[in-house]
């Protein structure tokens, strides 16, 4: 096991909450809406794959957790009395990652999904204890490679196409890399797969040859079905703080959401290794603890997540909007959110793309600060997110370069976080100053920098360059159907139909809502509006707002008779 802990789980490990006792108190409560039952030595009370159905709490007896690959046995922990089951999986509808087999023979308590639903929404400090517990397990799972294997060179676009796929979704799983892992012959010429061939991905007894981003999530229960039939209240598109806030406010008042993303959920914010001054959190929180949380209030509410689910069309039907997905399939829905966030502009500098994914990021969570540790670092851009992610990375790297352009670090970055740069002796703030070469074979090496007052260039050592410079907005697919600005940010309220662009289409007789674009109906949230305020907390706060909106809306059109 890494640092996090001992090197097995066993009856006394709790790890800050991850593996607490229930109280009798507890288990009298949870017993009022479930059922006792024996258990037998040898018996698995559930395998790896499997969707969970029970929330489980072991009253007598042994459970250990396994991993299971061919004839392989890796023992996780082991459990007694008192201690319960499950991770993010059982609010999500994921499968489990683990096989629970019963060591010792004794009794457990299994509550049946929705009735432990029922109890949470009543018990809110039992509610709590449980989702702390499951998403320190979904970290600890992660750190220690449990899940899937992704088997292929680290050089390989498709290799590093999977594996930011599965880190930005926060799949636990592991990584074997053919270039350095001695292993990796041995386990491919048993599977009768040569090393061009990689990367594999390996789950359970199944082997997927480069698998798509869809595949794969479809085997791990990402996607859900999509209905031509239905007609939803709400479809949002883009699941980032805005996009969250939306589907978790519409679907608690009872509208039929429905989310989908193209990459994973969280947007930006879930890159973000640590968020300072979000409200109410003030020891700070990483954004991927925010997601896991939004994504979990979600579900609790009846939204619908879809992962990964391109949106690549959107048209009007008789009032109606239907959004049509990458894989073909369209849904019909009243009202619309477009909450596609922006992505991260790319450097301009020779042979980037060469060392995109190996060595050049566009996040800084724990799986990419892996890439420095040990090493300098370099990260590009003076807003907040560089700041966090140099901060962060002084945690893994022997020296973190944060290179800004301008001449004035207060320019775009909140006070508190420079102050915080400037007393940390990890980190090196450089200011007007620009990338202008790569310098590396099959990894970097180093990196040119030209000073903009003097031209001057010099070259810094250099593991891995992480870049956050600016955004552009993600709608390519939204031209021509709704008022765009100069710089291709959506324009909402009355100013949207100043434009030539959809003038006809605003039909009602009132005024577009705030939010609203130039399509009645259909609404614009977060860093993808013109004008927005480039901060989680201003995302929430819109997305939150749509879903009035959306109200008022369905006022106007009176929605009964739509559906």
């Amino acid at each position: 096991m890494t640092a996090a802990g001992p090197e097995r789980l066993d009856e006394t490990t709790d790890l800050f909450g991850a593996f607490p006792r229930l109280s009798l108190e507890q288990i009298q409560k949870l017993e009022a809406y479930g059922g006792r039952r024996r258990t037998h030595t040898g018996e698995v009370l559930f395998h790896a794959g499997d969707i969970p159905s029970e929330f489980l709490v072991i009253l007598d007896g042994k459970v250990a957790i396994v991993e299971r690959y061919g004839n392989e046995e890796r023992v996780i922990g082991v459990h007694g009395p008192g201690r319960f089951f499950g991770e993010l999986n059982l609010y999500t509808g994921q499968p489990v990652f683990v096989t629970a087999v019963v060591r010792e023979a004794g009794e457990i308590l299994a509550v049946p999904l929705d009735r432990l639903r029922e109890l949470l929404s009543r018990d809110v400090a039992l509610g709590d204890l449980i989702m702390r517990a499951y998403l320190l397990r979904r970290s600890l799972l992660i750190e220690l490679e449990v899940g899937l294997r992704i088997v292929g060179s680290r050089f390989s676009s498709d290799t590093r196409r999977l594996r930011e796929f599965v880190a930005r979704n926060r799949l636990p799983h592991g990584f074997i890399d053919v270039e350095t892992d001695k292993a990796a012959d041995a386990l491919l010429r048993r599977l009768g797969i040569a090393p061009e061939e990689t990367p594999i991905v390996l789950w359970r007894e199944q082997v997927l040859r480069n698998p798509t981003n869809v595949e794969l999530a479809n085997l791990l229960g990402l996607r859900h079905p999509t209905s031509d039939t239905d007609v939803w209240d709400l479809v949002i598109v883009g699941a980032g703080p805005a996009g969250l806030a939306a589907a978790v406010y519409g679907a608690s008042e009872g509208l039929t959401t429905a989310v989908f993303d193209a990459v994973a959920t969280g947007g930006q914010a879930a890159t973000s290794p640590r968020i300072e001054n979000y409200l109410g959190f003030p020891a700070g929180i990483s954004g991927t603890e925010l997601t896991e949380r939004a994504v979990v209030q979600a579900h609790k509410f009846g939204a619908q997540i879809s992962v990964p689910a391109e949106v690549v069309a959107l048209e009007e039907r008789d009032g109606r909007y239907a959004v049509h997905l990458d894989d073909g399939s369209a849904i019909a829905s009243l009202s619309i959110l477009i909450s596609t966030g922006a992505r991260y502009r790319k450097l301009s500098v020779p042979r980037l793309e060469e060392f995109e994914g190996v060595s050049v990021y566009y996040a800084a969570t724990s799986v990419e600060a892996r890439a420095c540790s040990g090493g300098p670092a370099i990260v590009v851009g003076g807003g907040n997110s560089a700041g966090q992610a140099a901060l962060f990375l002084a945690e893994h790297a022997t020296k973190v370069h944060l290179v800004i352009r301008s001449d004035n670090p207060y320019e775009d970055m909140s006070r508190y976080l420079v102050d915080e740069l400037q007393r940390d002796p990890r980190v090196d703030i450089v200011l007007h100053s620009e990338v202008r070469e790569l310098i590396g074979d099959d990894a970097l090496q180093a990196a040119v920098l030209e000073d903009h007052n003097t031209g001057e260039r010099r070259t810094l050592e250099a593991r891995a360059l992480y870049v956050f410079i600016g955004a552009e907005p993600h709608v390519s697919w939204l031209r021509g159907l709704v008022a765009l600005d100069e710089h291709g940010f959506i324009i909402t309220g009355p100013d949207s139909i100043d434009s030539t662009v959809n003038r006809l289409a605003w039909y009602l007789s009132r005024s577009p809502l705030p939010l609203e674009t130039s399509r009645p109906g259909v609404f614009a949230a977060g860093d993808v509006r013109s004008g927005s305020i480039k901060r989680v907390a201003a995302a929430v706060g819109e997305g939150s707002m749509t879903v009035r909106l959306v109200h008022a809306h369905f006022e106007t059109i009176g929605a009964s008779a739509a559906r």
